[in-house]
C-alpha cells in the first residue's frame, strides 16, 4: 500500500472526526426525551449519534464510495470490499445525555480484517489521537507512549461495567474487587474508546472490559499497540475486537490484569 494512499485514508478519518465534533458540541445539554431512544436495556441512542454518524459516513463515502462501513447506529456490512471503516460516532452516549463531559468519536479502518489506522477524537478538549499501523501513535501531533509503571500496586486501571451482560455482574465485581485491592485505583469513565486512548498516552496504566463492540475497540486498540502497549482478549489471544473482551496495558500491567481475569473468568474463556 502506497504512502499516498495511506495518507489519504488518515486525512479522511481526521476530517470526518473533526466535522462530527461541532454537531456533538453544539447539542450538548440540549437533548430532550424525544431525541433519545433505547436500543436495549441501558443502551441509548440519540439524534446526535445519528447526525454524527451521517457526517462521518458521508465524508468517508465522498472519498471512498466503495468502502464498507461498520457503524454503531446503521447497517453493518461484512463482505465484499477489502476496506472497511469501523465507526462509533459518539462513544459515551449515556454520559452525553446527562452532560457528563466524557465522550468521543472513534474511527478505524480495516484492511483484510486487520486494523491499519485509528482516530479517537475528544471534541470537548480538542484532543486528537491518531495512529497508523507501523507508524506510531500521536496526540495532537506529538508522539505518545504507554506508561512505564512496572508495579501493579502503583497503577491506575480503567474499566467499564458489563451493561450488555448483566447476568455476569457478580463475577465482574469479584474481578473489580480483586484488582482494587492490588492497584493504586480504578476508574469507570464511560467511554471505552477514550479510556484506550488515555492508556496509549500514559494517562492511565491498564484497561479491561467485557462485552464491548468492534467500534468501541478498533481505533483505541491500535493506538495502544503503536504506543508500545499490549492488547489481548481474556485468553491472552488477539480476538478481542470480535469477542469484545479486552485487557490492555504495558507488558507488566497487562500481565497482572490478565492473571486476575483468567482466575475469575475461567468459564467465559473456556467457551
Amino acid at each position: 500500500m502506497s504512502t499516498t494512499k495511506r495518507k489519504g485514508f488518515l486525512d479522511t478519518a481526521i476530517k470526518a472526526a473533526r466535522l462530527a465534533g461541532p454537531a456533538i458540541i453544539d447539542n450538548l445539554g440540549k437533548i430532550s426525551k424525544r431525541d433519545i431512544s433505547l436500543k436495549m436495556a441501558s443502551d441509548f441512542v440519540t439524534s446526535v449519534d445519528r447526525e454524527s454518524e451521517g457526517i462521518i459516513i458521508g465524508t468517508i463515502k465522498e472519498s471512498f464510495p466503495h468502502h464498507l462501513i461498520l457503524a454503531e447506529e446503521s447497517i453493518k456490512e461484512y463482505a465484499g470490499e477489502e476496506y472497511r471503516w469501523i465507526i462509533d460516532p459518539l462513544d459515551g452516549t449515556t454520559n452525553y445525555i446527562h452532560g457528563y463531559p466524557v465522550f468521543s468519536v472513534s474511527i478505524a479502518l480495516e484492511y483484510k480484517r486487520e486494523i491499519i489506522l485509528g482516530v479517537v477524537f475528544d471534541p470537548l478538549r480538542n484532543d486528537l489521537f491518531l495512529t497508523e499501523k507501523g507508524a506510531g501513535a500521536f496526540l495532537n501531533g506529538h508522539p505518545i507512549r504507554v506508561s512505564e509503571i512496572n508495579e501493579i500496586k502503583e497503577c491506575l486501571i480503567t474499566t467499564g461495567f458489563p451493561f450488555r451482560k448483566k447476568e455476569i455482574i457478580d463475577t465482574y465485581l469479584n474481578l473489580f474487587k480483586n484488582l482494587f485491592l492490588k492497584v493504586s485505583d480504578l476508574r469507570r469513565a464511560g467511554s471505552a474508546a477514550l479510556d484506550l486512548a488515555y492508556l496509549a498516552c500514559g494517562r492511565c496504566d491498564g484497561f479491561f472490559e467485557i462485552g464491548l463492540s468492534p467500534w468501541d475497540i478498533a481505533a483505541g486498540s491500535l493506538l495502544i499497540e503503536e504506543a508500545g502497549g499490549v492488547v489481548t482478549d481474556f485468553a491472552g489471544g488477539n480476538d478481542y475486537i470480535w469477542t469484545g473482551n479486552i485487557v490492555a496495558g504495558n507488558t507488566v500491567v497487562h500481565n497482572g490484569i490478565l492473571t486476575e481475569v483468567k482466575n475469575i473468568f475461567r468459564e467465559i474463556i473456556d467457551k
